[in-house]
């Protein structure tokens, strides 16, 4: 599967204004499940001197690991795909009765132009998900939104103790095809 490029390359991409935004909010755990969508934010995460780049087994996972951080006294951001975030159903409800900044970025699949039928289900519902968990959805669906989507999600999170999370869209990310 290869990600399709739907937009011209400008040099600076939305994932380096992911990046920017998190160093300014000063962001050091990026626990995160390998995904395409995130990849180039996550090999910036990998190259970085102030932050901790932390693969997972699954999404879960990252949530107690950033209620841990906080503890700790330290930002994270938890990256996913929307595919995942069914998996984190019961850690999600933890987190307004904990009360720590809770962060995530999803890369969504089952929408624009989506090929494989499996991704649909999760990603036509992820949104709803986190809403009636408690979390605030803000959503980015050109390259353009992303740097204020995401200093005002990191605003809310980080400021105003908000769970909140960030849909990418598809259509920002590139729809995946298959190929051989």
């Amino acid at each position: 599967m290869h990600a399709r490029a739907d937009a011209v390359d400008t040099g600076r991409s939305w994932p380096d204004d992911i990046f920017t935004t998190l160093q300014r909010f000063d962001v050091r755990q990026v626990p995160y499940v390998p995904d395409a969508g995130h990849s180039k934010l996550i090999q910036c995460v990998l190259g970085s001197s102030t932050m901790r780049g932390i693969p997972l087994t699954t999404e879960e996972e990252g949530v107690a690991l950033l209620a841990g951080a906080w503890t700790g006294g330290q930002r994270g951001v938890l990256l996913m795909q929307s595919s995942g975030v069914g998996n984190c159903i019961n850690m999600l409800s933890l987190i307004p009765i904990l009360r720590f900044p809770f962060l995530t970025l999803v890369t969504m699949r089952g929408e624009w132009g989506e090929f494989n039928p499996w991704q649909v289900p999760m990603g036509s519902t992820t949104q709803g998900v986190f809403e009636l968990s408690g979390i605030k959805v803000l959503r980015a669906s050109n390259a353009a939104e992303v740097p204020a989507v995401l200093d005002a999600a990191a605003a809310q999170a980080y400021n105003a103790l908000t769970p909140t999370a960030v849909l990418l869209s598809q259509r920002l990310i590139g729809a995946k095809v298959f190929t051989k």
